[in-house]
């Protein structure tokens, strides 16, 4: 059995895949931090919306030393999570 999938679709998906592999080259070649701290990914995303995806596993805050030491987030995961999700609410504050 095919299954078509529409063309904004494919576009969309294709767009999301380019713009996280160009931000893994970034990190890699030191343009751009690997990880985010935990207030930049609330300013992105929103603190209810990430705490949820952490909650469910999705993301995983790591944190650097003992209990003083700061959160922090993998980009790439934490952008992948957030084009996964697809959905308007999802989209970065600054964009709203």
């Amino acid at each position: 059995m095919e299954v078509s999938m529409p063309l904004s679709i494919l576009k969309a998906m294709l767009a999301d895949a380019t713009e996280l592999g160009a931000t893994a080259a970034l990190w890699k070649v030191g343009v751009l931090r690997p990880y985010l701290s935990k207030a930049d990914v609330y300013r992105m995303y929103g603190e209810t919306t990430v705490d949820r995806w952490i909650d469910e596993g999705l993301v995983t805050p790591r944190k650097d030393g003992g209990h003083s030491a700061k959160w922090r987030i993998d980009r790439v995961e934490i952008e992948s999570v957030a084009k996964a999700s697809n959905r308007p609410s999802y989209s970065l504050v600054k964009q709203r």
